[in-house]
């Protein structure tokens, strides 16, 4: 009997591959390497995805502590000049409050009026 070479020179008898099922396995591996490899590729690109967002949501969180900020200023003024007109005289602030409904009530009497 003569040995018959397969590929590199391996006689068929002793390290013969594609009689063992070595392809089979060598194809299984291949396909799963692809199917890990596309499913790497997904993770990837989810990855950038969600990084662009968080980026995008670190500035807008940004923005509005700076609006925060400034509405939190314009507050504090406006609490201070609240308490500047609750330190005068009690008499003086009923006044106001009561030119205020006053106001309120001939505005409202106007609309109503009109219709």
């Amino acid at each position: 009997l003569t040995p018959v070479f397969i590929g590199d020179g391996a006689p068929t008898g002793n390290y013969g591959y594609t009689n063992s099922g070595y392809s089979v396995y060598e194809e299984e591996n291949e396909r799963l390497t692809e199917s890990l490899r596309t499913k790497v590729s997904a993770i990837k690109s989810l990855s950038i995805e969600i990084g662009t967002e968080v980026k995008n949501q670190n500035k807008m969180l940004s923005e509005m502590d700076n609006d925060f900020d400034s509405t939190g200023g314009l507050l504090g003024a406006t609490m201070g000049r609240l308490r500047t007109l609750s330190r005068g005289s009690q008499t003086k602030l009923l006044c106001y409050m009561m030119l205020f409904s006053l106001f309120v009530f001939f505005v409202i009497y106007w609309i109503i009026k009109l219709r």
